[in-house]
């Protein structure tokens, strides 16, 4: 396998794979990486930040609708990065380009 494509890869594991990911990425920068590296610290970001606010509403059917939609999310991005393909994460994509661009 690819080694930019592993790189990719482990920045969907866990917020920790995407540090680890972004100083993979530091020396020989490679755009496919930095791509996905910038799609998943957003949905981390905004799942953890969000996961503060739907927490308050104690309510299970909340928590599992707000589990599932950022499951589709990380799915949809891992997929376009198994088929080779820069894919946007569905609505907050294009803006977690934008404010991660430094990345």
């Amino acid at each position: 396998m690819e080694e930019h494509k592993v790189n990719a890869m482990i920045s969907h594991f866990t917020l920790i794979g995407t540090i680890v990911a972004l100083m993979m990425n530091a020396e020989k920068k490679n755009e496919f990486v930095s791509f996905y590296t910038r799609q998943t610290l957003g949905l981390f970001l905004c799942f953890h930040l969000g996961a503060y606010f739907v927490g308050n509403f104690d309510s299970w059917i909340a928590s599992s609708a707000y589990w599932i939609f950022f499951a589709i999310l990380w799915l949809i991005s891992f997929a376009g990065l198994m088929n080779n393909e820069m894919k946007l994460v569905p609505i907050l994509g294009e803006q977690f380009q934008k404010w991660f661009k430094g990345l």
